[in-house]
Order: structure tokens, then C-alpha cells, then sequence
């Protein structure tokens, strides 16, 4: 039978299918509904968190669209000393693994951050690069890959745990900002962040989001993910460095397209509001697909896609 678990990095996971961060708070929701086992999860990747405080953007908030969801929260959470001091301590971090998300408006934030939660039972540090950086007009860090890059350095000087960078598909070319955050000292990648968006209703002739725009997540962009993580693998394949793919992942079989594409692991974010036990679900098709193919573990998956080489009609 084939065996779910993984090492990446030197972090032992359970599975090769986590909670992607913004979905699952700080791990302790989910702990409290019916059926849940935390051994059914990779990974935690708890929410983003800052420096201070944030009380997050002017509602509303969350918007539902066809085949997903566009959410502009604004990054609400209580600052790392809360995180740190009060909310891990009550995490079982023997039943699965808990990672950070470090966000920040400015390098310095974001190395403060990663500081702090170096000297925390968190297995690893996801560095969202997705978030405005002040000193250049509200433009995000991950949209520029000297930008990213630097706050992949700054991230990288400050902690000894795994560092995983999380890529924005907004960007030019998103294989190169690949390369510079594997330059800079990224141990993982996450691929792919939310998509930008907007709603708009027409009676009011308003943005339906209190911030105008926001990021979209869901079924609607997983081919859109699945291409960047293709991407992204041509580029850190040669320096062994994994990818945990996300972007729309409702199945078994959306799992196992991502692992074709070039993930090692993947996450789960959206879909788990319509179905808190998911995880369990999508663990059980990929062990079943692997025993159909005679395959022992997911690594013997990733990467495998074949691409077509005659693409030319005559």
C-alpha cells in the first residue's frame, strides 16, 4: 500500500496535502469539528501574520464568484507576539506540522517577523511576498523580483528553519522570480498565491468589496496554477528545491495534476469552507491512485508530467 508520508527539507509531513494558510485561522478552529484528525494533515500554514496588529480592510470582505471566491480581508491578525506567546502553546504540533506565514509592509517587518517565530515550535516559515511594500507606493514585493528577492534575504539572515517563499502569479514572469528567491536562499516554494479581481454591482455601481479589489482562490484559477507550477519546476528542479502547489484543488485528481506539474506537496485552502474534512477525502484518492499505477509514494509522481511534442496541425 502506498505510503502518503513525505520528508521535504528535513520536516517529516504526514500527508502531501496541507492547509494552505487564510483558511484554517491558527490551527484551532478546525480542531473543534466533528470527524477532524489532525493526522489526516501535512502541514498547518497558519494565518498571515504581522508585526502589530491589523484590524484588517472595510467590509466586505469575502465575495463568492463562479467556481470561487474573492476575499480582500487585509491580512487581519493579532501580531506576532500573540501568535507567538499565546496561540502556539496550544497547538499539537505532535500530530502534524504548523507553518508560519510572515507578512510585512517593509523588509525590516518582514525580518522582525521571521524572527520572532524562529524561536517557536513552527516546523517552517512561509514568507508571503504578495503584500504592499510602503516604501514604493503600495506595490507588491512579490510583483518585482529584486524586491522579492531581498525580502527572501532579509527573511533568510534571521532564522535557521526551512523557508518557504510564496509566489505571486501577478508577476511578469513568474520562473524567474522563482530563480531570484532560490538565489536569495528559499528552501520551498508555495505556487500559486490568489489571482487580483473584482466584482462589481450593478445597481449600486460599486465594487462589491469595501478595498475595490481582492485576491481570487478557488476551481476557477487551478489552470492558471497548474501552469505556474509547471513553471516554476523547469527552474527549481536543477536546485532540488520543492513546491507545494495550490490553486483550486477540490479532488483527488486536482491533487494528483499538481504532483504531475512538478509539486511535492500541495495545500488546500478554499474548498475546505463547503467541506472541513476534505483532507481526509483527497488522502484516500491519491493512495488509491498510486496502488492503481504501482507506485510506492507521491515522490514517484512529481514532475512526471510528458508534455506533447507534435503541437503543429498539418
Amino acid at each position: 500500500m502506498a505510503d502518503l508520508s513525505l520528508e521535504l527539507c528535513g520536516v517529516k509531513f504526514n500527508t502531501p496535502v496541507a492547509m494552505a494558510s487564510g483558511n484554517a485561522g491558527y490551527g484551532l478552529a478546525y480542531q473543534r469539528v466533528a470527524g477532524f484528525d489532525l493526522r489526516d494533515v501535512g502541514a498547518v500554514f497558519l494565518k498571515g501574520t504581522t508585526l502589530e496588529p491589523k484590524k484588517g480592510n472595510r467590509p466586505e470582505r469575502v465575495w463568492e464568484t463562479p467556481c470561487g471566491l474573492l476575499n480582500s480581508v487585509g491580512l487581519e491578525n493579532p501580531g506576532v507576539d500573540v501568535v507567538v506567546n499565546e496561540l502556539l502553546p496550544q497547538l499539537d504540533v505532535d500530530a502534524t506540522r504548523y507553518i508560519a506565514n510572515v507578512s510585512g509592509s517593509s523588509l525590516e517587518e518582514y525580518a522582525e517577523v521571521t524572527r520572532r517565530f524562529d524561536d517557536s515550535p513552527v516546523a517552517a516559515i512561509e514568507v508571503n511576498i504578495s503584500c504592499p511594500n510602503v516604501k514604493k507606493g503600495g506595490a507588491a514585493f512579490g510583483n518585482d523580483p529584486d524586491m522579492a528577492a531581498r525580502v527572501t534575504e532579509v527573511c533568510r539572515a534571521v532564522t535557521t528553519k526551512p523557508l518557504i517563499v510564496k509566489l505571486s502569479p501577478n508577476q511578469t514572469d513568474i520562473a524567474e522570480g522563482a530563480r531570484r528567491v532560490i538565489d536569495a536562499g528559499a528552501d520551498m516554494l508555495s505556487a500559486i498565491n490568489t489571482l487580483m479581481g473584482m466584482a462589481i454591482d450593478i445597481d449600486t455601481m460599486r465594487p462589491t468589496l469595501g478595498n475595490n479589489q481582492g485576491g481570487l482562490s478557488g476551481p476557477a484559477i487551478k489552470p492558471v496554477a497548474l501552469l505556474k507550477v509547471h513553471q516554476v519546476y523547469q527552474v527549481a528542479r536543477p536546485h532540488g528545491v520543492p513546491i507545494i502547489g495550490l490553486g483550486g484543488i477540490a479532488t483527488a485528481e486536482d491533487a494528483i495534476e499538481f504532483f504531475l506539474a512538478g509539486a511535492s506537496m500541495v495545500a488546500v485552502g478554499t474548498m475546505l469552507a463547503s467541506d472541513p474534512l476534505l483532507l481526509k477525502k483527497l488522502n484516500r484518492g491519491i493512495a488509491a491512485y498510486l496502488d492503481k499505477k504501482g507506485l510506492a509514494s507521491v515522490s514517484e509522481l512529481t514532475g512526471r508530467l510528458q508534455l506533447n511534442t507534435d503541437t503543429v496541425l498539418c
